[in-house]
Parts: structure tokens; C-alpha cells; sequence
């Protein structure tokens, strides 16, 4: 795993989007040549370069956007071609069309119907082998990273679980589990590995070929710790993990039950500077007003089609929970019938909730119920990615419940968020438990990368019609 701004991305994915960055650009310029071969400007120089190099990006970035937008660097399986097809197609679909519209915004980069054209026929067959060739040579184990962790308890266990759940996508492979004297063994033992007589952790590694020590143990205050001999592997270049790092790290989330006070407190991240914030408020006005203008026309049709469905009101308004446990009225469009709560007490919603109108379960499943929280953004109530504000009542019991569930009202709820795009929806206090490791991953590392990159898996569970990963 690379580290960009706190937020983790997989070797895998970063040597594929830098490849295919460097495919693109030459794509484009060798487009450019051939529309234009008796072009005396077309001259290999650095002039040439420069004069083309803001259409060669924007044609680079749109179609990694789409790319990124259908999925295709979410990679879960082996590669197949049938299934990079499929990607492929739409993605290349989406960037001509948004392409066509930024071109026609923007005339100063125009690229003219005969480039775009041959830019785009020569980058789907450039782009299908690339990554057929480049996944099918990741999957060789080449950058993957052989751990040893310490401890064969319930914390061992919850990592074999975390890898088992995409098996076949390469980037870590437990070689063995070190137990400790008296610890239960939860996990597989025939990986157990019993160090041999005055073996030192160091010469274990050295022998299972082990570049990180995943330590997963109960207890760390007994003599049993061998605290010296895991400084003495870090110091010789192997790494040392911590569990809740490696979930951090591997998961995406902070688990809650791997936690404890110290860690968050001397740990890096929840950083909420004022130059933070000031970054953050300026992305959320400007990701708005842009919002607001393209989803314009979409919020008329749907406000028409609840009129038509239920009457009205067309706004729901709802008190939730926002920054610093303040209260304020989310706006969203109307998707259940009139009076859902008729008894007075507030109910989770479910994902096949009866209350849901016709009209209601087609905008909730496209988020488009979630639009009018526009205004909240621009009212500086809400921000445009954040953790999903609560309601009180929910509020109260969770934070009574749940260990830190209050940390994540240490900065502004947003419309969308990494809990969102990460898991299915909610309907219970087990769920928010688990979108809350979600939650408080974001608040302890969100940056304008991480707000950019849950906007396009919001694209992405809205296009594809998933409910999280």
C-alpha cells in the first residue's frame, strides 16, 4: 500500500493509473500526428508538446475519470477480458460524451470532431492490453508482501478474515502466526510456527522470506511482548504494524474494538486545521454550485413526479446532528408517504422499506432524494462529502452504545461520504457501528484526494446501482 495525504492506495492501482496516464498521453500525441501529418506545427519538439499538452491531459483526466467512475480500478478478481470488456465500453462511452460537453464549454481546447475521434479509436485497444498485460503480470505475485503475524488469538484471527475476503487479489499473503506462551490458537494451525531454540523474530523473518510483523495480540503488558526483538526488526528494515494500523491500512476503516485512547491520541491524522478547513469549504462551494447547475434540470422532473405520485410536500425536513453536536434541519425530496412516523417515534430506515414511495425508492436508489442538501452545503451547515448526519434520537443511543461514535461530529456531515460508498445501507445499531470505523477513518484523514476520490465511488454506486463495497 502507497500513502497519498493519509488515505491508503494499493500498489496495484497506482502502477495501473500511472501506466495507463503515460498510455494516454502518448496516445494523444500520436493522434495528433496522424491528424495532422502534413501540419508543419506537428514538428517533434518541445514547442509541439507544450502547444498540445492541455488538451493531452484533459483528455487523460476525463478518461480516467469515466474509467474510475464504472469501477475499473476497483480490481477484486483475476483478470478477464470479457470483464475488462464491459468496463471498458461504458467508460470510454461516458469520457466521449464528457468530453464533448467540456470541449464545447471550454472552446480554447477544443480538439475538433477528427482528433477527438482518433484519439479515442486508438486508446480503447491501447487501454484493453495494457491492462490485460500489466494485470495479468501483477497477478505473478511480484509486489506482494510476505507478513508474519504475531499472535494466534481472536485479533490474529480477525486478519485472516480481512484477507479471505478478496482471495485472489495479490498485494499480502500471511506466511505464518508466532504465538505467544499461554495465548489460544483461533487461527489455522498449520501455520502456526513454532520458533526453534534462541530464534529470534529477526532470524524468523530472514528465514520465511518476511518483510512485516503484523503484531495482533491481546495483551501487551506482560513480559511475554517482545518488544526488543520487534525494535530490532524495524531497525533492520522490516516493518512493524500495529493491528488497528493494518485494518487502517488494508480495510479502509479504524476498528472500533482494535481502538484504545493512546492510539488516537498520539496517533497522526484528525488534523483540523484552519488552512484544512478553509481547502474544504472552498471544494464544497465550488463542488455545489457546479452540482446544482447539472442536476438542476433532474430536480424539476423529480419534484414533478412526486407531485404527480403522493401531492405534496415535496421538501422533507428533518432535524439531524451536524458539527459539534449543533442541530439543523437536512433538506431532502419527499420518498416516503406522508406521516411514515405516524406513532411519534423515530424508525431506521430499511432497504426495502414499506414507507418508500414508488417515485421515492427510484430517487433514493440514484440519490437523487439527497439533492436539496445542496442548500445545507452552501448554508455551511453540511459539507459536500462528510460523515451522513443522524437524527438526536439516534444520536443519544449511539453514543451511549458505541465507544467514539461522538468523534465523528468533529467536523461537518456531508451528502456523501466514505461509510456511504464503503458499505450497504444501514438499518440498525450494528450497522452504524460499522459505518462508524468508516466514519472515523474519514475524519482522520480526509483531504481534498479523499473527497475527490468518494465522489467518484459515489458515481460509481450511483451508475452501478451497488449500495457500498
Amino acid at each position: 500500500m502507497l500513502r497519498i495525504y493519509n488515505h491508503y492506495i494499493s500498489r496495484t492501482v497506482f502502477l495501473l493509473i500511472s501506466t495507463e496516464v503515460l498510455v494516454l498521453m502518448t496516445i494523444f500525441y500520436i493522434g495528433a500526428f496522424v491528424r495532422y501529418p502534413d501540419d508543419d506545427e506537428m514538428s517533434v519538439s518541445y514547442e509541439t508538446f507544450a502547444h498540445f499538452f492541455p488538451e493531452a491531459a484533459t483528455f487523460t483526466l476525463i478518461i480516467l475519470f469515466s474509467m474510475g467512475a464504472i469501477g475499473m480500478y476497483h480490481l477484486v478478481s483475476r483478470p478477464d477480458i470479457k470483464g475488462i470488456l464491459l468496463r471498458l465500453m461504458p467508460s470510454m462511452t461516458l469520457s466521449f460524451g464528457l468530453m464533448t460537453f467540456i470541449f464545447y464549454l471550454l472552446p480554447d481546447i477544443h480538439l475538433g470532431r477528427g482528433l477527438l475521434g482518433v484519439t479515442m479509436f486508438l486508446a480503447f485497444p491501447a487501454l484493453l492490453i495494457t491492462r490485460c498485460i500489466l494485470l495479468m503480470w501483477l497477478n505473478l505475485e511480484i509486489l506482494e508482501t510476505r507478513a508474519i503475524v504475531l499472535g494466534t488469538g481472536m485479533k490474529a484471527q480477525e486478519c485472516v478474515e480481512l484477507c479471505k475476503i478478496n482471495p485472489e487479489q495479490k498485494g499480502l499473503k500471511i506466511v505464518c502466526y508466532i504465538p505467544l506462551p499461554g495465548e489460544e490458537h483461533c487461527v489455522d494451525p498449520s501455520k502456526i510456527q513454532m520458533r526453534r531454540e534462541s530464534e529470534s523474530l529477526m532470524s524468523l523473518a530472514k528465514r520465511f522470506n518476511a518483510n512485516e510483523i503484523i503484531v495482533a495480540i491481546q495483551d501487551r503488558r506482560g513480559s511475554n511482548f517482545p518488544i526488543q526483538e520487534l525494535l530490532e526488526c524495524k531497525l533492520h528494515g522490516i516493518k512493524v504494524t500495529d493491528e488497528a494500523d493494518f485494518f487502517e491500512r488494508e480495510k479502509g476503516h479504524l476498528r472500533v474494538t482494535s481502538l484504545y485512547p493512546s492510539w488516537l491520541i498520539f496517533g497522526g491524522g484528525f488534523n483540523q486545521s484552519s488552512l484544512r478547513s478553509a481547502i474544504k469549504r472552498s471544494f464544497d462551494l465550488i463542488a455545489s454550485v457546479i452540482l446544482l447547475t447539472v442536476t438542476l434540470p433532474v430536480m424539476l422532473i423529480a419534484a414533478i413526479c412526486i407531485l404527480i405520485e403522493n401531492g405534496g410536500p415535496l421538501i422533507y425536513r428533518q432535524e439531524r446532528v451536524g458539527r459539534g453536536g449543533e442541530t439543523f434541519m437536512v433538506l431532502k425530496f419527499r420518498s416516503m408517504i406522508n406521516d411514515a412516523e405516524k406513532k411519534g417515534k423515530p424508525q431506521w430506515a430499511e432497504t426495502n422499506d414499506p414507507r418508500v414511495t414508488r417515485v421515492g425508492s427510484i430517487i433514493r436508489k440514484l440519490r437523487i432524494d439527497e439533492l436539496p442538501q445542496i442548500i445545507n452545503v452552501l448554508k455551511g451547515e453540511m459539507s459536500f462529502v462528510g460523515p451522513r448526519p443522524e437524527r438526536p434520537y439516534f444520536v443519544e443511543q449511539l453514543c451511549n452504545e458505541v465507544p467514539y461514535y461522538n468523534a465523528r461530529h468533529s467536523i461537518k456531515p456531508g451528502i456523501t461520504g466514505w461509510a456511504q460508498v464503503r458499505y450497504r445501507y444501514g438499518s440498525s445499531v450494528k450497522d452504524a457501528i460499522e459505518k462508524l470505523q468508516y466514519d472515523l477513518y474519514y475524519v482522520k484523514n480526509h483531504s481534498l484526494f479523499l473527497d475527490i476520490v468518494i465522489i467518484i465511488d459515489t458515481i460509481e454506486v450511483i451508475v452501478l446501482g451497488k449500495g457500498g463495497r
